[in-house]
């Protein structure tokens, strides 16, 4: 607590101070000042990355994935439930990770997020157990790079002003509590539509944005700091209503989009497979109204009230780049890309993933990690690739070309359609999906264009005794039977699916080719 390194003197921000200037022009790679102490060599909380170094100065991809390192590093474990040995825990973080060196400083965000579990520890466990040097170090870390996180439009945009809003309230630092509130609400306007969707279209992420804001509006009220800017409180209240619309009654979230098991603040001790207390909480803050837990031990932690009203299920909705109903145990979820006005992170424009129950029937193949491990760069292509989605594929093609790890070119114009969606790609080749959804029967009727020589379609099923018919597969819970205006191939092939972050087994995919000739194809799923 008293290292040397954590004492940040006039010189040490002054080089701050000129290390940020340099930033804003692009013109700096070493994240933040010399801190005079390095970490111990063989420090857990790195992994294979060198802790010693420059936070930027690290090559984040070469040694191994560093996603999970940014995760130990967040200190979830100071929050959650019947924690134990914390203050041991937080000491020995504190000395393997002076300020601004190492991989826990590499990205803003992560301090952000990692500032949020500080503050909510000592707000929950008092405020002196944990030291104003290490959250003012946060602080700068996080103001280094505003600008690039501004830019991303995605959950940096949301994290890191959050990070700095709470930081300026627990530091009672008026003017950065100002500035990250204002920056939050302006990410919030931008990138959360009228509806409820979320820049990112990953109901992973969304989960993500749902925890952020939801901890920095219970810090808002705790230090009694004015309401955000509008529309905040209306789009935080349509983001809830639309995560709450796609998780299963038991919390899990489809597997759609980029996902990487992010849950913060997990008060609840559910994991990330498990998001219901991240619903409890955000719809009591910002709805009024009960998700339909009213006993979720995180809200008393932090004593939000449960109020009478609970949020309604069911029926038909569409927003900005989905489409979804639900029927009774029944759930369709439809990735329409309409309107694509943000980055995709993966080629999974029509993607329709099909529940019952807590069953996802016809599935997502997932993320599996964004740096695989060594002889696993394949999982990329098979599962952020257009044939690792319920979708079309023409030619063998992706729907769009990948220019880098994160990156399309191309995008499709997509647009609405009464019941379903539409696509044109780059080539001028067309995919219009439709789905109807019955009590026990599932319609998805697909019509082709354009100049192609063949298509795929594809449907990624869950784990089972699938047997493959001759117009279709029969398994334990459903019968699919997929019908065409041309001859078509059917076969029943192992896939690969990512049920959770860095984890990716065996899966059947029910494939159906053709060639050029066929315009219409009708999938029928008949539940057993």
């Amino acid at each position: 607590m008293a290292d040397a390194a954590w004492r940040l003197g006039p010189r040490a921000v002054a080089l701050f101070a000129w290390h940020r200037a340099r930033m804003r022009l692009g013109l700096a790679r070493r994240a933040l000042p010399d801190a005079p102490v390095a970490p111990r060599a063989a420090s857990p909380w790195h992994g294979p990355f060198d802790g010693a170094a420059h936070a930027l100065d690290l090559d984040l991809f070469a040694p191994g994935d560093i996603r999970p390192v940014w995760e130990a590093n967040r200190l979830g474990a100071l929050v959650a439930p019947g924690a134990a040995t914390t203050d041991a825990l937080l000491a020995d973080w504190i000395a393997a990770n002076p300020p601004f060196r190492g991989p826990a400083w590499a990205c803003g965000q992560e301090a952000a997020l990692r500032a949020l579990h500080l503050c909510l520890f000592g707000a929950l466990h008092g405020p002196d157990r944990v030291p104003r040097a290490v959250l003012a170090a946060h602080a700068q870390r996080i103001a280094a790079t505003r600008a690039y996180a501004a830019a991303q439009d995605n959950n940096h945009a949301v994290s890191e002003p959050a990070g700095l809003f709470v930081l300026g309230l627990v530091l009672d630092d008026a003017a950065m509590a100002r500035r990250g509130a204002r920056d939050l609400a302006r990410a919030v306007a931008r990138l959360v539509t009228p509806d409820g969707a979320f820049a990112q279209a990953s109901p992973g992420y969304h989960r993500l944005l749902l925890d952020t804001i939801a901890v920095a509006e219970w810090f808002r009220r705790r230090h009694g700091a004015p309401g955000f800017a509008a529309p905040f409180t209306q789009r935080a209240r349509a983001a809830t209503v639309w995560l709450h619309r796609v998780a299963s009654e038991g919390g899990a979230l489809p597997r759609a989009g980029a996902c990487d098991d992010s849950a913060l603040a997990d008060l609840s001790g559910a994991g990330p497979a498990d998001a219901r207390g991240s619903l409890e909480r955000a719809a009591r803050l910002f709805c009024d109204a009960s998700a339909g837990h009213p006993d979720d031990f995180g809200c008393g932690m932090l004593g939000i009230p449960c109020p009478d009203a609970v949020l309604p299920r069911g029926g038909a909705w569409r927003s900005a780049g989905w489409r979804g109903e639900t029927r009774g145990a029944l759930s369709v979820l439809l990735r329409s890309g309409a309107p694509l006005r943000f980055r995709p992170a993966q080629a999974d424009l029509l993607h329709l993933d099909f529940r019952i129950g807590e069953t996802v029937l016809l599935r997502d193949g997932g993320t599996g990690s964004y740096n695989p491990p060594p002889g696993g760069t394949w999982w990329i292509e098979a599962l952020a690739g257009t044939a690792g989605h319920n979708t079309i594929a023409f030619d063998g093609e992706d729907q769009m070309p990948r220019v880098s790890r994160f990156l399309f070119a191309r995008w499709p114009r997509c647009r609405t359609l009464p019941d379903g969606a539409v696509l044109r790609d780059w080539r001028g080749r067309r995919h219009a999906r439709r789905f109807t959804l019955d009590d026990r029967r599932l319609t998805v009727r697909d019509e082709v264009g354009g100049t192609f020589a063949a298509l795929t379609l594809r449907w990624r099923l869950a784990p089972g005794d699938w047997r493959l018919t001759a117009t279709g597969v029969d398994g334990p819970a459903a019968r699919i039977a997929i019908a065409a205006d041309g001859p078509l191939r059917l076969r029943l092939a192992q896939g690969w699916e990512s049920p959770a972050y860095g984890v990716v087994v065996p899966a059947p995919v029910l494939e159906a080719t053709a060639r050029s000739l066929v315009s219409r194809l009708t999938t029928v799923v008949d539940l057993t």
